[in-house]
């Protein structure tokens, strides 16, 4: 069965257009071609990665914070009560008004000090502001230097002379050492991400950050296989060229430098608007969508494909609609306090 079923997932049709099949990317006459089996790689370096940033974060990232002037304010601890404790853990972490009655029935606490123990108890739950820095301290290093590396594998490929030709020609490029490592890293790094989302600080946009992970695997893992690397290149480049931005933004809120954060939030909107509203879309999208079937009849992998970097859209328009509202309530405060000032 498992034959079968390996059999019908890699059969050419739904990889390939019609004339290309697998011996096409058989390497020969000095020509390295990707591989299914090369994405085991990231394995191991997504594991290389959890345990780098656990020093990362001890050695690094804590004597920065404190560099920093971050602080956290000290919380008050929940009594600890067997049967609070249960129906917080089990139930609700925040009780109905008919809940809380039922409670102070069982516990003998007042509906104030019910309240209260609660409170406490959510404020536990809470990741510190040393543990928030140390995530974005931990983000912003890697997307700087992806988007470095991503900088130098685009060069070593000449992909900014000819963007038309990222798709078609993707199918019998070559992979160079670079793209190689690029790939890999990068696929080690969000899978890392992927099995550490559950110690990670949990974000308004959870579920979205998960859908992201996945279909950003999906993406690098599909284009890979059949070589679709210029494409995967340059999407992955899109991506880390404004996520570094909104790291350091992070980092100097976490320390209370509101005005170095807010121009920097300012600077990573308007990056990620150019990138991922116009660049994503309008270039790449386009050429991944409209110019292949100028070539090839459409087949299951180019739907697949463009599905996926669907998802990812969907999910910038949701992602920029936040980002356009934070930045003018910033610009919209920061006229009133200048207005303020000149009175």
């Amino acid at each position: 069965m498992l034959s079968a079923l390996s059999e019908w997932f890699w059969q050419e049709r739904l990889w390939f257009p019609e004339g290309l099949g697998w011996a096409d990317l058989e390497d020969r006459d000095g020509r390295v071609y990707a591989k299914a089996r090369d994405l085991w790689v990231a394995l191991p370096i997504a594991l290389i990665f959890l345990i780098v940033r656990q020093i990362f974060e001890r050695a690094v990232a804590t004597p920065l914070a404190s560099l920093l002037g971050v602080k956290d304010t000290a919380r008050l601890k929940a009594s600890y009560n067997p049967t609070l404790e249960s129906y917080y853990c089990n139930i609700t972490k925040n009780p109905t008004q008919t809940s809380i009655a039922s409670l102070c029935k069982q516990t003998g606490y007042s509906e104030r000090q019910l309240q209260r123990w609660f409170r406490r108890r959510r404020n536990q739950d809470r990741p510190s502001l040393l543990k928030k820095f140390r995530e974005a301290s931990w983000r912003f290093t890697f997307y700087l230097l992806a988007f470095i590396a991503g900088l130098a594998a685009l060069i070593d490929n000449a992909m900014h002379n000819e963007i038309k030709d990222l798709f078609p020609v993707s199918f019998l490029q070559t992979v160079l050492p670079s793209q190689y490592w690029y790939y890999m890293i990068e696929l080690g790094f969000y899978s890392s991400l992927l099995f550490s989302v559950a110690s990670d600080v949990k974000r308004k946009d959870f579920k979205e950050q998960i859908v992201h992970h996945v279909a950003t695997i999906l993406l690098i893992s599909f284009s890979w296989c059949v070589n679709y690397i210029r494409a995967g290149t340059l999407i992955m480049l899109v991506h880390d060229s404004s996520d570094y931005f909104l790291e350091s933004a992070k980092m100097f809120n976490y320390a209370g430098w509101r005005n170095a954060c807010n121009y920097i939030f300012i600077m990573f909107a308007a990056i990620f608007i150019v990138t991922r509203l116009i660049i994503f879309p309008f270039r790449i999208i386009y050429c991944t969508w409209v110019y292949p079937v100028t070539i090839y009849e459409p087949f299951f992998g180019y739907y697949f494909f463009n599905g996926l970097l669907m998802v990812l859209q969907c999910l910038h328009i949701f992602w920029a609609v936040l980002i356009i509202r934070i930045a003018v309530r910033f610009l919209t405060n920061n006229v009133s306090e200048q207005s303020q000032q000149i009175r």
